[in-house]
């Protein structure tokens, strides 16, 4: 009898842990989507877009998405000002922009996993190592790839310059250098 009840006080104090972790607060999230579908909403709120491109095998990719884009001040500042876009660079997907379809002609689905065939839109958009943020203007066009694994205010820097368009006056490195010296991260690490 005193291992009944017992057993009946366990289920019912897991019962209430599960109930009081269920009422936490979920961990926030970058609202993803396809390139289509931030473009689509681009016609009605205009927003520049991140994409991420990312592929399955890369380490920096894991770590960017663990450590960058689930950090609370990052995922807040992308929900309210872009359009966030996760894209595949090895990936098998078929995408449309500007009217052109592009898709990985060469894909190996043996290799989903490992080193693939980069797709044709990865070439297109400049890609040339993962992880790469994308940046686009609210019009859908293309602004910039940038490359490497960043911390929270690391990207800070780059999602404010392209976001405030401070980018359309840096037609040199000295210019960028001197905004790099006088910016002042706000986001936490």
């Amino acid at each position: 009898m005193k291992k009944i009840k017992l057993l009946i006080a366990f289920i019912a104090f897991g019962t209430l842990v599960s109930f009081q972790n269920a009422s936490e607060p979920l961990e926030k999230e970058i609202n993803w989507m396809t390139l289509e579908e931030a473009i689509k909403l681009q016609e009605k709120a205009p927003k520049k877009i991140i994409m991420d491109v990312y592929t399955n095998w890369c380490g920096p990719c894991k770590m960017l998405d663990k450590h960058t884009f689930h950090n609370a001040d990052v995922v807040d500042y992308i929900n309210k000002h872009y359009y966030a876009v996760k894209f595949n660079g090895e990936g098998n997907d078929t995408v449309t922009y500007k009217d052109k379809t592009y898709s990985n002609p060469n894909y190996d689905p043996a290799k989903a996993n490992r080193r693939n065939s980069a797709h044709e839109l990865t070439r297109t958009l400049g890609v040339r190592a993962y992880p790469t943020m994308v940046f686009f203007d609210e019009k859908g066009e293309y602004i910039a790839p940038i490359s490497g694994y960043l911390k929270p205010r690391q990207i800070e820097l780059y999602l404010k310059l392209f976001k405030t368009d401070k980018y359309k006056e840096m037609d040199t490195q000295e210019k960028f250098n001197e905004y790099y010296k006088n910016f002042e991260p706000s986001f936490k690490e």
